[in-house]
């Protein structure tokens, strides 16, 4: 997640804040927060917009094989209220 933070940045987008849960039921928790100015904004980050075709690929050999290591997820999304 670092290195896919890392990634995102290069590219223009957001730099994620990566977290882990030391005190939970479940100890290997990972949380990968962000911030963008709207949701249209997040899909077109999702989408691949700002990558090189050389990052795009540097994306997917980061993520190889991580799906193997995933038991479960959810995607939450937020809006921040307030200043």
């Amino acid at each position: 997640f670092l290195a896919m933070s890392e990634l995102m940045v290069k590219g223009g987008g957001p730099a994620m804040r990566v977290m882990t849960d030391f005190t939970g039921e479940r100890y290997w928790t990972l949380v990968a927060e962000m911030e963008v100015e709207s949701l249209d904004e997040f899909e077109r980050m999702m989408q691949g917009a700002g990558q090189s075709e050389d990052d795009q690929q540097e994306f997917e050999k980061i993520m190889k094989g991580y799906h193997d290591l995933v038991e479960s997820g959810r995607r939450e999304i937020y809006r921040i209220e307030g200043p």
